[in-house]
């Protein structure tokens, strides 16, 4: 049984693997079984991409909410799971507690999936690999620049890069790094001095869900802002964010909106890698035979029947 909980359980050829199942056709390997989705923490990206992906492969999703559950206060985690398992293929969960995560795995009543916790993000570190492979043609070697909190954003990409082969550079505010270290990840001070030959800049928001806000924190982060002119200092960097973003925050509407932003892309992605990694953990492997250069072009878009998305319209019309 395989669950996937955190980016550091995985193998190299495990992400390679993901990732070419994520630019796969779908089989239906779900028919007529359920997935179920608990959220502890609410997301617009995370439930409409897992609801998708779970539906693409024939499954049916069900959203779960806290009080539904009442896991740990009416019944206890390892009861909750078997319950869950009776019904569903597989438990996916969005959680504050990494530690429910791992209980829950070890009942092994069924494959757990991490949504989100608070120290890792699996799924949106998948994703932001497919969308890096996409843009630049290859994943070893890539400079990964993130400018902001050491967060479970971070901290899941930083892992993976590790795995790849990339070099993945956090710049942020004394004391808002990592809390311990990371692979291979560099930490620096300096933004400026970090985004020199990146080919991605990378940010997120500076208070995260649930996170403690205060005029300090943003007037600490303040200098940590992606503006035109830090994007200048990159000049072939590409930009992503996770999304939800705050303009004139973390990242300005001109870098966020412009033509070197690839946040959409970014966004379909989580349907794709995670409909990947559920196969994954389902133990389908992936096809031996390549798909062509259209479809990696379209991010994965053209497996379902629809245009690929345009991450700008200036980059649309470099395309043509």
């Amino acid at each position: 049984m395989k669950h996937l909980l955190a980016i550091r359980d995985l193998t190299a050829a495990d992400v390679h693997a993901i990732l070419a199942l994520s630019e796969q056709s779908a089989p239906r390997v779900l028919q007529n079984k359920g997935v179920a989705l608990y959220f502890e923490k609410p997301s617009a990206r995370t439930r409409n991409s897992m609801e998708m992906a779970t539906a693409q492969l024939g499954g049916h999703p069900v959203y779960l909410q806290p009080a539904e559950l009442g896991i740990g206060t009416r019944e206890s985690i390892e009861d909750v799971t078997h319950t869950l398992a009776c019904y569903h293929s597989m438990i996916a969960a969005r959680v504050f507690d990494h530690g429910l995560l791992e209980q829950m795995a070890a009942v092994s009543a069924a494959p757990v999936l991490n949504m989100l916790s608070a120290t890792d993000h699996p799924l949106q570190a998948l994703a932001d690999l497919l969308t890096i492979k996409q843009l630049l043609g290859r994943l070893e070697g890539a400079r990964i620049v993130f400018i902001g909190e050491g967060n479970n954003v971070a901290k899941s990409l930083a892992e993976a890069c590790a795995l790849v082969g990339a070099t993945f550079v956090l710049a942020s505010p004394p004391g808002h790094g990592f809390l311990e270290s990371v692979a291979d990840a560099r930490e620096v001070l300096d933004p400026a001095a970090a985004v020199e030959g990146a080919d991605i800049v990378y940010t997120d928001v500076w208070v995260s869900m649930g996170g403690e806000d205060s005029e300090e924190r943003r007037a600490l982060f303040e200098p940590y802002q992606v503006d035109e002119g830090l994007m200048a200092l990159a000049p072939n960097a590409r930009f992503m964010h996770c999304l939800p973003a705050r303009r004139g925050e973390e990242v300005t509407a001109p870098v966020i909106d412009g033509p070197r932003s690839a946040i959409w892309r970014q966004a379909e992605n989580r349907m794709h890698t995670a409909r990947g990694a559920m196969l994954w953990m389902m133990g389908v492997t992936p096809e031996t035979e390549s798909k062509n250069d259209q479809e990696e072009i379209e991010g994965g878009a053209g497996l379902f029947g629809r245009p690929g998305h345009v991450d700008h319209p200036q980059v649309a019309a470099d395309r043509v």
